[in-house]
């Protein structure tokens, strides 16, 4: 009885540890942030998405800066940091690995929105924010 128990416990151990270490998707994510952001995957918006990225905002230093100031105007292509270290291309289609690490992308917007915006990314802007990188070719 005790060695069923403990072996169906191992069981589901193993399952959950593998659910939880399943890559994200960008899909997936989308659907995350809609879901927090309270709307369908459907009014997220890339227009939006694009905006986010490309607008300047007051930086920190009193000097403009914007996701792609780093980033590059072009998502598919390379950026580099402020000290000059290389960045991998944002979008999925030219750098796979994006967006596959649900732990990784809130780090990652935690810190930029920071940088950028001076406060938290919205739900609703993270999921515009994919949508748009997602269709970027």
């Amino acid at each position: 009885m005790i060695k069923r128990f403990v072996c169906s416990g191992l069981a589901m151990l193993g399952t959950v540890s593998a659910l939880a270490g399943a890559a994200e998707t960008p899909a997936s994510l989308m659907a995350q942030y809609a879901k927090q952001a309270g709307v369908p995957v459907s009014a997220l918006s890339a227009e939006r998405g694009a905006a986010l990225y490309r607008t300047e905002h007051p930086g920190r230093n009193g000097q403009a800066v914007s996701c792609a100031g780093c980033h590059t105007a072009n998502p598919t292509q390379a950026g580099r940091t402020r000290i000059g270290k290389r960045i991998e291309p944002l979008a999925p289609a030219a750098n796979p690995q994006r967006f596959t690490d649900a732990a990784k992308v809130e780090k990652w917007f935690r810190r930029n929105c920071q940088d950028v915006l001076q406060r938290e990314c919205s739900a609703q802007e993270k999921g515009d924010f994919i949508t748009w990188l997602s269709q970027a070719k």
